[in-house]
């Protein structure tokens, strides 16, 4: 009997009905999580992923194999048989790191901008996984699989600052409760736009998949998990802002968008701002400056910080 990662079941509503099932289904599964505990890891049913799927027979409706042009009709019964993803073959490599604290259960690394954090389509080379792998010999976590070795959540390959990673199963269970219960403490650093009036608050809105642009999350009120992030400003700048929040979860994206949101943009995100780049910036001015979690083995409290990236504390000085 062939096993799947997970079987969805889905049944077509009224408004639905006339729907194509490959655009059906890409909506419909923007949030899809699956087994894994972080948003960050969610399997993306991108469109052409489902019609990959459609091809190889493993959506049917009422039972029956059906193309990706399908329309569907009001009351019928989807079934989607999400397979394991490929074993990849990911090979350690000598990338120095700037490793902020390590120890046998745990090591948390200052990630420079640029860097990706696990292998994916058009990066199974150069990532901080395979740094790890060459450092830590091996000696990684396995819960996330062969792509994700030690790793607990991510940053984007273009913010900076502290990521931790895990060297056994047990030490992952636990960072992974502690993310879940968002007892984790998580803050970053920002230069947005514009200045602010007031000096501090808290943006509440779900995030979910942009339904209109795949490659960008939104705030989604309809389909949308729960996100918060407090923010307090630093200091108002010449047009911009240097800014500190608290993550309260952790979803993809999720500053950048919560900032969008509120009209304080973040200076070089270009999937979200839609200005012109400035500074000839790479990616967004964002960096994770503080990560403070409970050691799963000892239960201390731990904190640790890592220091503005210098293109950072440049920018900070000639926008003052």
């Amino acid at each position: 009997m062939t096993k799947y990662l997970d079987t969805i079941e889905l049944q077509v509503e009224k408004d639905r009905a006339g729907e194509r099932i490959d655009k059906f289904l890409s909506d419909t599964l923007s949030n899809y999580r699956g087994t894994e505990q972080e948003d960050e890891s969610a399997v993306s049913f991108s469109r052409s992923y489902i019609q990959k799927l459609v091809g190889d027979g493993l959506v049917l409706v009422d039972n029956k194999n059906i193309k990706s042009n399908y329309k569907l009709s009001e009351g019928e019964s989807i079934t989607v048989n999400v397979p394991f993803p490929e074993e990849l073959e990911i090979l350690p490599e000598d990338i120095p790191l700037d490793i902020v604290y390590e120890d046998d259960d745990v090591i948390l690394v200052n990630k420079p901008k640029g860097m990706v954090v696990h292998p994916a389509a058009g990066h199974y080379s150069g990532t901080l996984v395979n740094a790890l792998m060459y450092h830590c010999r091996g000696a990684l976590s396995g819960i996330n699989g062969v792509l994700r070795p030690g790793i607990v959540h991510r940053i984007d390959m273009d913010t900076t600052g502290i990521i931790i990673a895990c060297k056994n199963n047990a030490a992952h269970i636990s960072l992974g409760e502690q993310l879940k219960n968002h007892s984790i403490t998580r803050f970053y650093e920002a230069i947005c736009y514009n200045n602010f009036s007031d000096m501090s608050g808290t943006v509440n809105a779900p995030i979910g998949r942009n339904p209109n642009d795949r490659k960008k999350m939104a705030i989604n009120r309809q389909n949308g998990r729960e996100a918060v992030t407090h923010y307090e400003v630093l200091s108002n700048l010449k047009g911009f802002a240097h800014i500190k929040c608290r993550l309260e979860t952790g979803r993809t994206h999720q500053i950048r968008v919560h900032m969008a949101s509120i009209s304080h943009p973040i200076l070089g995100d270009n999937l979200y701002c839609g200005a012109k780049p400035l500074f000839n910036l790479q990616g967004q001015t964002l960096h994770a400056s503080t990560l403070g979690f409970v050691h799963p083995r000892t239960g201390e409290y731990m904190e640790f910080k890592a220091p503005l990236p210098d293109y950072f504390e440049g920018l900070l000085e000639r926008l003052k």
